[in-house]
């Protein structure tokens, strides 16, 4: 009896832990539209998401942003997207989100991915200076072939895959460094979690854009 009340418990620990750490927000969506302007955001407590949409609707200017993902697959069966669209991903300590994306273009004028890792701006956030995403980008090759060589032209995609703190001001962050300090206790107390961090940029991401 001792001896079930104990494998009991183990199976119980097990399933928790795989509960916590072994799931992905994962969702189907029918149809999704998004209007001018308008975005749509995915920011459960998953760090990972994996959406699949069969009608993606977006019009000029609209987004879908993901928040607190580190990996994220999207994949598209049908997209008609208008001009300056664009998907983000945020991951966790500045970095940038992942994403492997597998679509069906059938119109296109603009979209931008945007996986740039965040700059560290010292006396405001506690993380270093971010890294830029990995992504993964393929098109069905009976739909829309996608072109990267100018923007002004339809059928145009870029993906952005900067190292955070590429644009910071050395001169300026130095002097909020010290403003921060000067008018704090002594020592570093004015800085979050006590530190400062490199001025170094993150790490540069890599992309690729293919037919599947």
């Amino acid at each position: 009896m001792k001896r079930t009340h104990i494998l009991r418990i183990i199976f119980l620990f097990i399933g928790i832990s795989f509960l916590s750490t072994g799931y992905a927000q994962e969702e189907h969506i029918a149809r999704l539209e998004l209007g001018k302007k308008k975005k749509k955001t995915f920011n459960s407590r998953d760090s990972s998401a994996v959406i699949y949409i069969d009608t993606l609707i977006m019009k000029d200017r609209s987004s879908l942003q993901f928040y607190g993902k580190k990996d994220v697959k999207l994949i598209v069966k049908h997209a008609e997207i208008g001009k300056g669209a664009f998907i983000s991903g945020i991951g966790g300590q500045n970095n940038a989100s992942d994403f492997d994306i597998d679509i069906n273009l059938k119109k296109l004028g603009s979209l931008y991915i945007v996986a740039r890792g965040q700059d560290a701006m010292n006396g405001t956030k506690t993380d270093p200076n971010g890294d830029g995403g990995k992504v993964n980008f393929k098109y069905d090759p009976n739909g829309i072939k996608p072109q990267t060589d100018n923007k002004k032209q339809a059928n145009y995609v870029y993906i952005d895959v900067s190292a955070g703190g590429r644009a910071i001001n050395p001169v300026s962050d130095l002097n909020q460094i010290y403003s921060r300090i000067a008018t704090s206790a002594p020592g570093l107390r004015g800085m979050p979690q006590g530190q400062v961090y490199s001025g170094s940029p993150g790490r540069e991401g890599k992309a690729s854009i293919e037919p599947k």
